[in-house]
């Protein structure tokens, strides 16, 4: 990949994309500047030292961030209010964590409808009470009018993971199962069709919802779970690129085993899209020991967020770390990291 040229150089679209560009940047500056032994687990929220000492089990402190630039504001199945409350309590839900409190930060444009603040508002106030996590503390500020682009919101999050829960992108093992929570890429063709006024709006609905009581549900009863991500920006494929370059592994892929709703697979096909790539905001990604992949399966399908959970593939050894997939053909193609923007503004 080209080097970075920080002389002379621009902050594109493509850098915050969830590709190959974005991590490259992430790598070759923030982790590199920012570095530290936290920052250094590379996984959705930083695990830190501090034990709770109200907890009886040593419990340790989660912490996660998270920004919201969502265009439109407001989309089938929700609006960039809730999106803000389930993206940071789901990456704390990651960890294997139950998320305790939130905070919340937002940047104002002049001008902005005071009735559409109060319905934003309103959504991440109802998606906190729904999800148990209060949200404790904020900031607001306002950008002159043309200086911003309506409402951007950041929200951090704390929680706590119990003593003896390791969950890490790191931890992937060859054998190991991949598994999903259910369909691929809803979130993002949503948008994308609400977006370019496509005749699929009126069946399609993001998937945005908070995920720890999904998560709560099956960890600890599950002692092989290696690791736990959500698929957002780049959708499942940049995510388990990521993986596969941290655990130092393959991923093999069955592309008749991933559920992906007809009227998302119909829309992508007409707008050039791979659902592969498309954003999730209410999925999961779990890896786990092989042999209990199905006793993993039934507890995901148990629950009302996980009924259509799947598994779509295995962790194998590979010294380049390459994701491939077994086409519903027979064939075998790979599934690169995304080179470009697929979809700008998207969370």
């Amino acid at each position: 990949m080209a080097r970075i040229d920080w002389q002379n150089g621009k902050v594109e679209m493509v850098h915050g994309s969830g590709g190959r560009a974005m991590q490259q940047l992430i790598r070759e500056l923030f982790a590199s500047e920012f570095k530290n032994e936290f920052l250094d687990q590379g996984n959705d929220g930083a695990i830190l030292p501090l034990h709770l000492p109200c907890s009886p089990d040593g419990a340790r402190l989660v912490m996660a961030t998270d920004a919201h630039v969502i265009a439109p504001l407001f989309f089938p199945g929700g609006d960039i209010g809730c999106l803000s409350v389930h993206g940071t309590l789901n990456d704390v839900a990651m960890n294997g964590a139950a998320p305790l409190y939130l905070a919340a930060a937002f940047v104002l444009e002049e001008g902005f409808p005071l009735a559409d603040l109060k319905r934003i508002v309103q959504s991440m106030a109802q998606a906190a009470r729904e999800a148990g996590v209060p949200i404790v503390t904020g900031d607001t500020k306002v950008v002159e009018r043309g200086k911003g682009d309506g409402v951007f919101i950041t929200t951090t999050a704390i929680g706590a993971v119990s003593e003896g829960v390791e969950l890490s992108g790191a931890n992937a093992r060859p054998g190991d199962k991949v598994l999903v929570s259910g369909s691929m890429g809803d979130h993002g063709v949503t948008i994308l069709s609400l977006r370019e006024s496509l005749g699929f709006e009126s069946e399609l609905q993001s998937d945005t919802q908070s995920l720890q009581e999904l998560v709560l549900s099956f960890v600890g009863r599950v002692p092989g779970l290696r690791c736990l991500r959500d698929p957002t920006r780049g959708g499942l494929a940049n995510t388990l690129n990521e993986i596969a370059q941290q655990s130092g592994v393959g991923v093999h892929l069955q592309e008749a085993a991933i559920p992906v709703k007809p009227v998302v697979a119909s829309a992508c096909e007409f707008l050039g899209l791979d659902p592969l790539y498309v954003a999730n905001e209410g999925k999961l990604i779990a890896i786990c020991a092989p042999e209990e992949a199905d006793t993993l399966l039934a507890l995901l399908r148990e629950h009302p967020k996980g009924r259509d959970a799947a598994i779509v593939g295995e962790i194998i050894e590979d010294p380049h770390h390459f994701v491939q997939m077994t086409t519903r053909f027979g064939g075998r193609r790979m599934v690169d990291w995304l080179n470009g923007e697929q979809l700008p503004r998207i969370c």
